[in-house]
């Protein structure tokens, strides 16, 4: 196995060369108080923490795994300290309200530190997300006495969160949940009922859980408008926040899993547990959407470190695996062995697409996290709802792509390795189950597929997505100049006309916006990392043109550019001709004919 290296001058260089973060910063400077010296202290600080203490967990913590007995559970060895390293250090308030303890920082960073903790250990990394979450929930939604209360020790560490959606019955659809929830005289309530899938729902990391449940009140109505949210805590607090008895919330098995095996997922039983409403009744979704968004981002962000970790590994293998000659080598003259087999087409072929994808996928999670920042931190009115509307288009992009592709990579860097890329000793074996399960929770990618093309595009006729090739447009106009520009113009061209296309075709056909989400999704994605590449050539190009010792970087960037260009945007194509053929073909058959 090797040891993850953070790609710091990568994240560098996105952040502040390709999205001039530290001048929006500035710009903000009275509602996000950063500066670049801090943001890379903070980076270089994860990087140590993900290459030194985090990484080296993440096999003996598969091999471990999590164990229940008597309904606790035990993390593997060494999880509980590295946990504690990793709050200490202020990153599970990394984003969180500076009036409660959190550090206040931009998603911008909190991006690049997420990828490198997936990255390393995607197990891991599971924990303090989700508390993290569980924090940015109560911050927006509770009321005053509980935010105090709960989030200085969310922040900390000292507590862990979850969130206690999925039941045995329904996974997508929880408008069907039926954990019931009673009021009591006090203005607390009592919550019953199963949750499965639970990450993090017991471990030995923290004194306290956090549990936020989504149940039903007696007179609600019925689906996902009569849904609540409650705050159920694994051991119950007094007035000044001390712990008190534990609260009727068990654990009663943990999930035997593919992979991520470190991270306890459990079933999580609530008999008359006390809990506490959040934001007003019947409308728990909403308040729970504050954190899914978070989490779909960084959901997509675990595939995207999942799959940079697998190409640093292939690459390293590759550079180092004597087999074969190369008909461009002049190794049989100098009475070699072999030749590395970075040399051979198809090997290069299979890093090419690694590295060309995982440097787009960070630039467009750079790119959404910004907007998330825009949203939190501008006092623009505008530029605040332009951003809103693209975190919404493309959330279920990021989740998707980024996830989907990481799996594609982890396969493809197992293949770099042969043989030993299906043992355990270099690691691919794991990552490819690991990084499987992001492509399922936080909503399937079919479901994302299904919420960016009915929800996001169609329901408003398209309009998030004109404004964003609007942008996409102008910014390539101001580019002219490069070569690249005009392919990247042809592309969104056929993105277009396939979206009102599938729009015309919708209002005769119902089936037709189902039929085609997941291809219109991957269409959509390699355009939108095709804009990422000339963003990040152009900058490059400048760079060279001005002079600068880091010729080999900027120049890298600007020939793995017009690999993407020449190799995966022209699936384009492809995926929106199958798109754009209707529904027919798909519900021809009749279900008894499956």
């Amino acid at each position: 196995m090797i040891k993850y290296n953070a790609p710091l001058r990568d994240m560098h260089f996105v952040m502040y060369e390709v999205f001039n973060a530290e001048q929006r910063w500035g710009q903000w400077q009275n509602n996000c108080g950063v500066d670049k010296e801090t943001a890379n202290a903070v980076l270089e600080e994860s990087a140590k923490l993900a290459s030194q203490v985090i990484g080296p967990l993440n096999h003996s913590g598969d091999q471990q795994s999590c164990s229940i007995h008597d309904n606790k559970v035990s993390t593997p060895k060494g999880y509980k300290a590295a946990y504690q390293q990793y709050a200490s250090l202020g990153f599970i308030g990394l984003g969180g309200n500076p009036e409660y303890g959190g550090m206040g920082m931009p998603k911008v960073i909190g991006a690049q530190v997420d990828e490198m903790i997936s990255s390393a250990n995607l197990a891991f990394t599971l924990y303090p997300s989700l508390t993290a979450g569980v924090a940015l929930t109560l911050d927006t939604h509770a009321s005053e006495q509980i935010k105090a209360q709960y989030l200085p020790k969310l922040y900390s560490g000292q507590w862990s969160g979850t969130m206690c959606l999925t039941e045995p019955h329904c996974g997508t659809d929880l408008g069907m949940i039926r954990t019931k929830a009673s009021r009591n005289e006090d203005g607390s309530y009592l919550i019953t009922g199963t949750k499965i899938f639970i990450t993090g729902g017991e471990h030995d990391l923290a004194e306290n859980i956090i549990h936020l449940v989504l149940a039903k009140l007696p007179s609600s109505a019925a689906g996902t408008k009569g849904i609540s949210l409650f705050l159920v805590p694994k051991i119950n607090i007094n007035d000044h926040g001390s712990l008190t008895d534990r609260n009727k919330v068990s654990c009663s098995s943990l999930e035997h899993k593919m992979g991520i095996k470190a991270s306890s997922t459990c079933v999580m039983n609530f008999d008359n547990a006390r809990g506490y409403l959040i934001g007003e009744a019947n409308s728990g979704l909403a308040a729970m959407f504050t954190m899914m968004n978070y989490e779909r981002l960084f959901v997509g962000i675990q595939g995207l470190g999942c799959s940079v970790m697998s190409y640093q590994t292939a690459a390293a293998y590759a550079k180092d695996r004597l087999q074969g000659y190369s008909a461009m080598s002049d190794a049989k003259k100098q009475h070699k062995t072999a030749n590395p087999i970075i040399v051979h087409g198809d090997v290069r072929r299979m890093l090419l697409n690694m590295k060309a994808l995982n440097e787009a996928g960070r630039a467009f999670s750079t790119y959404v996290a910004m907007q998330l920042d825009i949203v939190k931190f501008s006092d623009n009115p505008e530029e605040k709802q332009r951003a809103e509307n693209k975190v919404a288009l493309l959330t279920p992009v990021a989740k998707a792509f980024f996830t989907d592709i990481g799996l594609e990579n982890c396969i493809t860097g197992q293949q770099v390795l042969g043989g030993h890329g299906y043992i355990c000793e270099w690691g691919q074996e794991q990552l490819v189950r690991d990084v499987r399960i992001t492509q399922i929770y936080e909503g399937t990618n079919g479901i994302q597929a299904l919420d960016l093309l009915a929800r996001k595009i169609a329901k408003n006729g398209g309009a998030y997505a004109q404004d964003y090739f609007a942008e996409i447009r102008c910014s390539v106009t101001s580019m002219d100049c490069m070569p690249l520009a005009p392919l990247l113009l042809q592309a969104l061209d056929r993105l277009e006309h396939l979206t009102y296309s599938l729009l015309t075709q919708a209002k005769d056909d119902p089936n037709v916006i189902s039929a085609a989400c997941v291809e219109y999704l991957n269409a959509f994605s390699y355009v939108s990392y095709a804009w990422m590449w000339l963003l990040m050539a152009d900058k490059a190009r400048n760079a060279l043109e001005r002079g600068t010792v880091e010729d080999a970087f900027y120049q890298g960037k600007i020939n793995t550019a017009d690999y993407y260009f020449k190799r995966l945007l022209p699936k384009v194509y492809s995926l929106a001709d199958a798109a754009d053929s209707g529904a027919d073909a798909l519900y021809a058959l009749e279900d008894e004919q499956f």
